[in-house]
């Protein structure tokens, strides 16, 4: 018992002389953040603050009274953290200055650890929250709307660079470049985020590896969700939704290799999921529904498996650009497949493939789209499930479901 109380007691100096700051104009907030000592805190009360390249360089508590605004003028940027253990909250920042040379940002983190950015609103800020080179940060509950321009003249929501054990959560993120963009991070977690009308992407993973996202929504954004040249990597539980345009999709894969898309939904997109250069992905337990083309696979991508997954009113289920394809299709359901179950055990009795030769014609020829729905299209794809030609033969499901599997349905927060 001795030990315990020691400690306690070698603490309780530190506890009692730590000092509380009542700011009321941007002086006295320059002057806090130079004269405060380690685990200080500094109340920032309601009202506006011109202030321009503030440095932390210290663990203080930073928190907002009714949401005092930081304003940078569109000059600078506003938080520069340089220390560990560092808390930021209730603030609203605004007006981020915009350049070429440099990413401004409204709370910048550098070579730190154990930083949080919680419960912010950020306001037309060039990028909300930067991390760089720093781990064990959070960011979370934070309301960040940018105001959109050209892709090359507008940041990210979120950043992240060359980081690991990172948490970003329940943040609404809308109106940048990338919602939330992950270069070099590792052992992190995305969830419980709303991303939605950013310029590019939603989600935008570059070299990330050993990162999760989970139960997140990815709505009417560029392009959903891009993961590339990044390995393990878990996606469960999202929605991707309204992804419209003519290079959009709700995920588009790039190069990844052993990872997995489990219990997802993508719904009214222009290409539910992409896959370019992919290896043993696991695509599971997923919802793919009223997309221009459900799952597009390109030739380049092996030994991925697809299975107990509801294709329902897709224009095209699968396309492909390639006659041999070395993936699997297992135990789908298909609202297309129009065998029969003699036997009763739930699977058709004729394996079904997915491609059909209309589809094959327009990844060729886009112009033919013209003929979609037309009777000769049909009789033709009819014949080619038959006696295939054109598209892939051995790309097939062996055990299609005559009902659509048992998939509990994923809440599309508004």
């Amino acid at each position: 018992m001795k030990k315990p109380i020691l400690i306690l007691l070698l603490l309780i100096p530190g506890l009692l002389s730590a000092k509380i700051w009542q700011i009321n104009n941007s002086e006295d907030l320059k002057a806090a953040l130079k004269l405060s000592q380690a685990n200080d805190q500094i109340i920032i009360n309601k009202g506006n603050y011109k202030v321009l390249n503030l440095e932390i360089t210290k663990p203080l508590s930073i928190k907002g009274l009714g949401f005092p605004i930081l304003d940078a003028e569109l000059k600078g940027e506003i938080f520069i953290v340089k220390s560990n253990d560092v808390k930021i909250s209730g603030i609203r920042f605004v007006n981020i200055g915009e350049t070429s040379m440099i990413d401004w940002a409204a709370v910048k983190v550098l070579e730190s650890e154990n930083v949080k950015v919680t419960g912010n609103d950020f306001r037309n800020c060039y990028f909300a929250v930067y991390l760089s080179s720093s781990n064990k940060c959070q960011v979370a509950k934070n309301n960040i709307k940018g105001t959109p321009k050209e892709e090359q003249t507008t940041g990210n929501g979120i950043h992240a660079w060359k980081c690991d054990d990172i948490e970003i959560s329940d943040n609404y993120v809308e109106g940048h470049r990338d919602g939330i963009y992950f270069e070099f991070v590792t052992n992190s977690r995305i969830f419980g985020n709303y991303s939605t009308k950013n310029i590019r992407y939603g989600l935008h993973f570059m070299f990330s590896h050993q990162d999760e996202y989970y139960k997140n929504n990815f709505v009417n954004n560029g392009a959903g969700v891009a993961v590339m040249y990044s390995k393990k990597v878990k996606m469960h539980e999202n929605i991707f939704n309204k992804n419209w345009g003519g290079s959009a999709y709700g995920i588009l894969l790039k190069d990844i290799t052993d990872s997995d898309i489990i219990h997802n939904h993508f719904l009214d997109n222009t290409v539910g999921i992409y896959m370019e250069g992919c290896s043993r992905m696991n695509i599971k337990q997923c919802i793919i529904e009223q997309n221009g083309i459900g799952l597009r696979i390109q030739a380049n991508c092996d030994e991925n498996h697809i299975t107990i997954n509801n294709f329902k009113a897709n224009t095209f289920d699968l396309a492909t650009n390639g006659s041999v394809v070395f993936n699997y299709l297992e135990n789908n359901y298909w609202d297309k497949y129009q065998g029969y179950d003699l036997n009763k055990d739930g699977h058709g009795d004729v394996a079904y493939r997915p491609v059909s030769m209309f589809s094959t014609l327009v990844e060729r020829m886009p112009q033919v789209m013209i003929l979609l729905r037309s009777f000769t299209v049909t009789l033709l794809d009819k014949i080619e499930r038959i006696i295939p030609s054109f598209t892939p033969e051995n790309l097939k499901d062996e055990n299609p479901q005559m009902k659509p599997n048992e998939i509990n349905a994923i809440e599309l927060k508004a």
